[in-house]
């Protein structure tokens, strides 16, 4: 529980560093962006801790896979399309966040045809565990 608080905090952290970062001078504000409570983070006495940055050009995709646990996606620029096994597309917009559940098989695409896509990700797994897990 200890480390799914500091993975949160490092996760809050980095959001409100990203809205710091994009605000006038003047007085700077937090804002909240994502919140979710999670199953399946990792239990060991040590955990990692990865940002991650990716993007897309039109039309590109993920290789189909499963990730061990939560992965959180934050989008800087356009527009992701997650497909999920057994759940309906989601599409997630620049400025907000979505939790990719562990063990779920699923692939990411960006559907536009001209704009790039920009992302975030960030995730906390046991030491030496693999960002992902390509599923034949």
């Amino acid at each position: 529980m200890n480390t799914l608080r500091r993975a949160t905090g490092f996760l809050v952290g980095l959001l409100i560093g990203l809205s710091f970062a994009a605000q006038a001078q003047g007085t700077a504000k937090p804002n909240l962006v994502f919140s979710e409570i999670v199953s399946g983070m990792p239990k060991g006495e040590k955990q990692a801790v990865r940002v991650l940055t990716a993007s897309f050009k039109p039309g590109d995709k993920t290789v189909f896979h499963t990730h061990r646990s939560p992965v959180t996606v934050y989008i800087l620029e356009g527009a992701f399309t997650l497909e999920l096994e057994g759940r309906k597309p989601v599409v997630v917009k620049a400025g907000e966040a979505f939790v990719e559940p562990p063990n779920v098989k699923m692939t990411g695409y960006n559907r536009s045809t001209r704009e790039p896509l920009r992302l975030v990700i960030f995730y906390v797994s046991d030491p030496d565990t693999p960002f992902l897990d390509p599923v034949n």
